[in-house]
């Protein structure tokens, strides 16, 4: 094992470079599908806050690539923030907290079918406030888990990253009248340091007598209260996904593994009209740097020798 390490471009995020996927995070949706299968028999997926869309990457990948009618699969990627187009996969752009928005996801599948997976990736700008992320990250679940009762079909699947804290076994307490099965997970992938897990929750149905509604997007308190539905506290399971064996988040390895050649690569998805290009010298055929300065400076282009 290599030194314990701080910086971000671990393993994982290597691995993600060489492979192709738009983030590391491709890695955490791959390996808890490998413990719980939750891909297999899908053909219907809406991906929630998708940007940048590395788990939309790793579905496209695995339902077009398994599916023997490639033409039932249909993958609907939802986020607030533009993001590069992927194949296979239909891009929104929306709020989750608003009814348009779970009706536009609804248009995109035949007959307004529901959909036998959802999944949810999203977080907010983490401040190092531990209670004050987790309370955030718990109000960003429930906006996703209020639109799935809209989109997921019976028996389907949910998948949502949740921050751990006091009062983790009250949310996961109401994930659990809508499900049948919840699990915590804790991919591999995911650092040890980090307070981040998944929900995976599984055999969806309706409470009797509930009807979804987005006129109260976070599911507080009102007339159809938490209380009316007799929730309670529970001790739900907790997974830590993966083995001895596995590549620790925490850790730093040599770039050459298992004998390959390391080869650098450039990032899979490039930044989006950069602040520096307005700047960015340009080299000419005669040897000369041409600097370039915003015209709102009210200063021209110049030549400057090369060094």
């Amino acid at each position: 094992m290599g030194k314990s390490s701080k910086d971000k471009r671990d393993i994982y995020y290597r691995l993600a470079k060489e492979q192709g996927w738009r983030a590391r995070s491709a890695f955490k949706l791959i390996q808890i599908n490998s413990q719980f299968k939750v891909l297999d028999g899908v053909k219907r997926v809406v991906d929630l806050c998708a940007a940048p869309g590395s788990w939309s990457q790793v579905l496209s990948k695995a339902l077009y690539s398994d599916s023997d009618d490639k033409d039932d699969v249909k993958i609907v990627a939802v986020d607030l923030q533009s993001m590069a187009p992927l194949p296979g996969v239909v891009q929104l752009k929306g709020d989750i907290t608003k009814e348009s928005t779970a009706n536009e996801i609804l248009a995109q599948f035949d007959g307004g079918r529901l959909v036998d997976l959802v999944v949810f990736d999203g977080a907010p700008d983490v401040t190092g406030l531990h209670d004050l992320d987790e309370y955030v990250q718990a109000q960003l679940l429930l906006a996703a888990l209020n639109i799935t009762t809209y989109l997921l079909k019976p028996g389907g699947t949910f998948i949502g990253k949740i921050f751990r804290g006091k009062d983790s076994s009250l949310l996961i307490s109401q994930l659990e009248i809508f499900f049948g099965d919840v699990v915590v997970a804790k991919p591999c992938s995911s650092r040890n340091s980090s307070i981040e897990s998944f929900v995976v929750c599984r055999d969806f149905r309706l409470p009797d007598g509930y009807t979804p509604t987005m006129a109260n997007p976070l599911m507080t308190n009102d007339s159809r209260s938490w209380d009316e539905m007799d929730v309670h506290r529970v001790i739900t399971p907790f997974v830590a996904r993966g083995s001895l064996s596995g590549f620790d988040a925490d850790k730093t390895y040599p770039l050459e593994i298992d004998g390959l050649q390391y080869t650098q690569r450039n990032p899979v998805q490039g930044p989006i009209a950069p602040p520096y290009e307005k700047s960015k010298p340009l080299i000419t055929t005669k040897g000369m740097s041409i600097v370039q300065t915003p015209i709102d400076q009210g200063v021209t282009s110049t030549e400057q020798p090369l060094d």
